[in-house]
Formats: C-alpha cells, sequence, structure tokens
C-alpha cells in the first residue's frame, strides 16, 4: 500500500481515534497515515500524541473547528501518494478485509472511487439510500485535486458534492459492503435533540449542494444516457425540467 495515503479527519473522538488510528497503521502496510485533528476540545490530540510513540503516523492540527470538509480539504494537501482513502475516526471494529475491499478495485483498475459502507448502521446497506454519504471512500488523489477549493468551506455537503463531480465526470463509482464494521449515529452519540437538528442542518446543506450544482446534475445525466446508450437525447429536456421542479420546492421549503 505504498501508493496510499489514508486520511482521518477528526473532531473530538477521544473515545474512538486511538482505534481507528491503531488499526490504520497496523492493517495498512506502507500506507501513509494522516491524522487532521479539527480544532478538538478534549483529549483527543493528547490521545494522539502519545499514539503517536508507538506508531508511524502525521498529526495536523487545527486550531479551531472548521468542518469535515476543511480537514479533508487539508489531509489532502498534506499527502503525497496516488491514491487517497479517507476513513472515518468515529468508526469500530476495522480489519485487514475492510482495506482490501476498498482498495482491490484500483489494482484490478475497475473503478475510480470507493465507497466503503459499514453494515452495522441503523438503517439495512441494501435500502439505505444514504450509503453515497458514506466517510469511507478512495479515490485518485489527482481526480479530487481540482475541486479542492470547491469543497474547502461546505462543511456537510462535501460527500454530495465529490459524489456529484464525480458522476458528472463519467468516472467509476463501486460500492462495497464492510461486514463487521460499526459506525454510531449522531443520536448515539447526542441527545435527540441536538442531534435532530444536527440532521436537519445537514439536510440543508446537502439540499443547498443540489441547487448551486444544477450543471454537475445535468452533466450526470448526460453521461449516464451516452453510457447506456438506450434513451433518446430529448429525454435529457424533460428530466431537466423534472429537476428544476424539484429545485424550486427545495428553495422553497428552505426559504430561500
Amino acid at each position: 500500500m505504498d501508493n496510499v495515503s489514508i486520511i482521518i479527519c477528526a473532531f473530538n473522538e477521544e473515545e474512538t481515534i486511538a482505534e481507528v488510528v491503531r488499526t490504520c497503521c497496523d492493517f495498512s502496510f506502507g500506507a501513509e497515515v494522516i491524522v487532521v485533528d479539527d480544532g478538538s476540545t478534549d483529549q483527543t490530540v493528547p490521545v494522539l500524541e502519545k499514539l503517536q510513540k508507538n506508531f508511524d503516523f502525521h498529526i495536523e492540527i487545527l486550531p479551531e473547528n472548521k468542518g469535515k470538509s476543511w480537514a479533508m480539504v487539508h489531509g489532502v494537501k498534506q499527502s503525497d501518494r496516488e491514491i487517497i482513502l479517507f476513513f472515518d475516526a468515529d468508526v469500530s471494529n476495522v480489519s485487514k478485509e475492510h482495506f482490501e475491499k476498498m482498495l482491490r478495485p484500483f489494482s484490478e483498475d475497475s473503478a475510480d472511487m470507493v465507497l466503503g459502507q459499514p453494515k452495522d448502521t441503523m438503517i439495512d446497506y441494501r435500502i439505505n439510500p444514504f450509503k453515497s454519504l458514506t466517510g469511507e471512500r478512495a479515490m485518485y488523489r489527482k481526480d479530487i485535486l481540482p475541486i479542492l477549493e470547491d469543497i474547502q468551506e461546505i462543511r456537510f455537503g462535501v460527500e454530495t458534492f465529490i459524489n456529484l463531480y464525480f458522476q458528472a465526470e463519467g468516472k467509476r463509482i463501486k460500492y462495497v459492503l464492510l461486514e463487521g464494521m460499526s459506525h454510531p449515529t449522531t443520536f448515539d452519540k447526542t441527545s435527540v435533540v441536538k442531534a435532530s437538528k444536527k440532521y436537519i442542518s445537514e439536510g440543508q446543506e446537502i439540499a443547498r449542494i443540489y441547487i448551486d450544482n444544477y450543471e454537475l446534475i445535468v452533466r450526470r445525466i448526460e453521461n449516464r444516457i451516452n453510457r447506456t446508450g438506450k434513451k433518446a437525447r430529448d429525454k435529457i429536456s424533460e428530466i431537466q425540467e423534472r429537476i428544476n421542479q424539484e429545485i424550486e420546492e427545495l428553495i422553497k421549503n428552505l426559504n430561500l
């Protein structure tokens, strides 16, 4: 894995960060491991500094909380390997097989981006409508470099934008199931009230990503039609009209 940079973005993850980093160092032989602390106010940084005495990884400490997208961009800028593998800082039961499943499509030249879905989540993987928003994702560094400035400040909408961009560019996206890995929901980590507010905020940011990136959506549709070769091109205008109606409805609901 000497062509892989693993980027772990953390904010107040003192309880789980050690296991994640230790596992990444143990099972990703030769990979560059970079941990970006996004202005944590708990013991995340001291835990990392203690862990660094026995494991080889880089710590990047941001002086204040800027959001996940900012931390991701910072991590990419510090990396120098061909493939970027993002890993959440709060997952558990990570195994060697998870790394192999995430990276195998690149050695087989069967994908440009791989999205890994932890199986042990609140929603069954097979019907989970949010599986494309997973934090476990791998891609070629050269493919994400052109959009670093675009995604730096969009916080919760970062996965949505990356997905749209890769689809618009006609990139090959593959999903893999990460058996045994667990990922806590926001409701597991905080109160119902705070979790609900966070979900609403994240939903609004994701909706704005779709609203602000209409051209990417259209290009994604065009690529899909070109790939199948079964749909007439004049269908694009019909689909565009449907998108316009949905965007108008989103704007109305968000009071934009």
